[in-house]
């Protein structure tokens, strides 16, 4: 390999790299500072009300704003949800102006550094590994309750000295009222609880965190925030219980003030979805937690009819965006999409090649969810992409391992079909797998092409986006496309050798001719149940395939998907939340204020309807537009090109020829041991020295918390001409 190959990055060397303009570059960065500003300042409100200064400020801002046609919900719609939703409008008109260009400028730096995103900072606990940025965000959280605790103990405590009451007059009191505060909180804790669950959310790809990375902030704030609402309901039904009126409280539903029933509803649903998402359950019955979760239809809008309007308003804003990206998942998952190739391995992996536009964008680190309609009308499961979008401009595959009831009732179709006898004749149809597909999701902007040093630690079946980073790298140089990366460690762990062939189904050579000359490529295999090979060393990978080619002109994935056409989907959101504030307006200036309408549940469920009719209607007549105009340019693409034929895609291939040639050079397998991190990080500190190193592990929790705490050791103990190692991880449960 010469030395210029490996020490120069390829970016440097062979492209010339567009500038972005001055003007651009001027909006982005106002933008990100107006952004900033506004979140700042939303954190600050909420720290405030708590407070007595917050309340009165409260009071002040209501009685200066009561003449908007919405009222009091209006105002507390404005300062509560308003913020997260121009800061949403803010990152459509940031990523619509970035383009493509964000990865063009990145470049790497002269002075490696720790990054507070991928510094591991805690490893071993309740929260898994998590960053020294979520660490800042996990204190900010516990902060904050820990002072709106104090602070509401203290306004309760005055309020009772304020009285004369008996002692157990003043217990009751003290609970009702720290029972009002608790629940506020909850309400807080919910502005945020629908934002990490929205796959295709604009705010999610403006800060560049994927959805399977950010669920686990839904999951740190849903145990918050019904921990915070049990309370709530507890404190209430002791102080009902203590006053002797406790099934007459539970079973009313007042018009003016709080209706009590349709909260108990509310919160029994929510913990219904709390205990069964609990990990112990979750692993017993995945299918019981999936079922349960769907009831946050009736958790949220018991909500809307226990709080009313103006209270429900103050976390509308978070809620809002999760329903206009449910809408569109609705809307892109009815289509039924081809299944090119299906592939059962022996080792107990499914590989399937689907169907997708010349035009839908996604990168390597990409991930799809699946269902199969034959298995399950409701079910639906995420699996990494495997291949690079370079590999094929009209498929996408994935690798799929069977560890369940759906996984193995899956490949058992495959099986049967591969199975099944030709058609007695040509009119016959062939027996297919129906697919439909929501995504693909992943990163904004693909980080793995951002180091010249890369290390990939997978586990099992983790090596499966893997394959698709490779690719995407091989492509990538192979055609002169921006990319940085030249040194790239493979660190492979698997139970059994007959798991090794997954790394054939990508051809090397074929994507990348003499890549060796371009690229310094290792890969370590570490068999850990087998201590030696069950074979001779040269016919452990000769095993056979059962495929099936169903191979139709049926239609590809849908382009309805939030992380695709930044102008459509950014139209998407704007026109829906304009058209619900307008729609809010009209519904209060022609029907509630006229009307005298002051049931609060009733007002509830208007706003509730309001906000589901704005999504269905408004964005519905974007999402029909951008369907035609997506229709459209297909139609113009295959015009231009014909579609994918049949050789393009292997089957039956010999797994061993292929795995000789393009693998033994530079792969090394070690059986009945495992990684050795200590060693592995140490030797690479030696070899690439003073530089930036990507690390990103895809594999069970014990695999990352070992790479995170290595990590974590070495940058902490770094020597100034060691590496800086950087951790990403790509591993998700949902």
């Amino acid at each position: 390999m010469d030395e210029n190959s490996v020490q120069e990055p390829f970016l440097l060397t062979e492209i010339s790299v567009k500038k972005t303009s001055l003007f651009v570059s001027s909006v982005k960065w106002i933008l990100e500072i107006l952004m900033w500003a506004i979140f700042v300042a939303w954190i600050g409100v909420i720290f405030l009300f708590p407070t007595q200064f917050g309340n009165g400020l409260l009071e002040k801002y209501i009685h200066a704003t009561t003449g908007n046609p919405c009222g009091i919900t209006g105002s507390l719609f404005l300062v509560l949800s308003g913020p997260v939703l121009v800061i949403a409008f803010l990152s459509i008109f940031h990523l619509i102006i970035s383009g493509d260009e964000e990865f063009q400028q990145k470049k790497s730096l002269k002075h490696p550094g720790v990054r507070l995103w991928t510094f591991p900072f805690l490893v071993d606990g309740p929260f898994g590994v998590v960053s020294a940025a979520e660490f800042i965000g996990i204190l900010l959280f516990v902060v904050y309750v820990i002072w709106a605790l104090y602070a509401y103990i203290i306004q309760s405590l005055n309020r009772i000295s304020g009285e004369d009451l008996t002692l157990m007059e003043e217990r009751i009191l003290f609970l009702k009222t720290m029972g009002g505060h608790l629940g506020s909180m909850g309400l807080y804790c919910m502005a945020f609880l629908f934002l990490p669950v929205a796959r295709g959310s604009v705010l999610l790809r403006f800060i560049n965190i994927p959805f399977e990375h950010a669920t686990r902030y839904h999951v740190w704030l849903g145990h918050l925030t019904m921990v915070l609402f049990t309370l709530h309901g507890l404190l209430y039904i002791v102080g009902w219980a203590m006053e002797g009126n406790l099934l007459h409280k539970l079973l009313s539903w007042k018009d003016i003030g709080v209706a009590i029933l349709p909260g108990v509803i509310s919160l029994f649903a929510g913990l219904l979805m709390w205990v069964t998402s609990l990990p112990p359950v979750r692993k017993w019955n995945f299918e019981l937690f999936f079922y349960t979760h769907q009831l946050y239809v009736v958790f949220v809008l018991g909500l809307a009819l226990h709080v009313g309007d103006f209270i429900f308003s103050m976390a509308a804003g978070g809620i809002f965006l999760f329903m206009l990206d449910r809408f569109l998942r609705l809307c892109q998952s009815r289509r039924t999409v081809d299944i090119i190739s299906a592939k059962s391995l022996p080792c107990g992996t499914v590989e399937l090649v689907l169907s997708k536009p010349g035009n839908l964008r996604y990168n390597a680190l990409s991930f799809v969810f699946l269902q199969i309609r034959e298995l399950s009308w409701l079910q639906w499961h995420p699996f990494s992409v495997s291949s690079s979008p370079l590999d094929g401009k009209y498929h996408l595959s994935i690798l799929i391992k069977v560890l369940g009831e759906w996984t193995a009732r899956l490949r058992g179709s495959i099986m049967n079909i591969s199975e099944a006898e030709q058609p007695a004749s040509p009119s016959q149809p062939r027996p297919k797998i129906t697919a439909s597909v929501e995504g693909p999701y992943g990163h904004e902007v693909p980080y793995h092409l951002m180091y010249e040093n890369l290390i990939l630690v997978a586990g099992g079946i983790g090596i499966s986006p893997f394959l698709a980073i490779l690719s995407d790298i091989l492509h990538r140089v192979n055609e002169g496309r921006p990319c940085l990366p030249r040194n790239i460690l493979i660190v492979w762990a698997v139970k059994r050798s007959n798991e090794l062939p997954l790394l054939s189904t990508m051809d090397l050579e074929s994507i990348c001719p003499y890549f060796y000359d371009k690229l310094n490529l290792e890969i370590s295999i570490y068999v850990t149940r087998e201590s030696d090979p069950p074979l001779e060393e040269g016919d452990i990978h000769n095993v056979t395939v059962s495929s099936v080619c169903p191979m139709s002109k049926g239609c590809g994935m849908s382009v309805l998907v939030g992380t695709g056409d930044s102008m459509w989907s950014g139209l998407y959101v704007i026109s829906s939340t304009v058209g619900f504030v307008i729609s809010l307006g009209i519904l209060y200036v022609f029907y509630i204020n006229p009307r005298s309408i002051s049931t609060w549940w009733y007002k509830g469920l208007l706003f509730f309807g309001c906000m589901l009719a704005s999504v269905v209607i408004f964005g519905g007549l974007v999402v029909g537009l951008w369907h035609l105009w997506e229709k459209k340019l297909s139609a113009m693409e295959e015009c231009e090109e014909n579609r994918l034929k049949p050789g393009m895609v292997q089957h039956n291939e010999d797994v061993a020829n292929l795995f000789q040639k393009n693998h033994t050079s530079i792969t090394t397998i070690q059986y009945g041991s495992r990684p050795g991190f200590k060693e592995i990080f140490g030797s690479i500190s030696e070899h690439w020295g003073y530089a930036d190193v990507g690390v990103i592990i895809c594999g069970p929790p014990t695999l990352e918390s070992s790479v995170a705490r290595e990590i974590r050791s070495r940058n902490l103990k770094r020597e100034s001409h060691h590496p800086v190692f950087h951790f990403h991880s790509h591993t998700f449960d949902l």
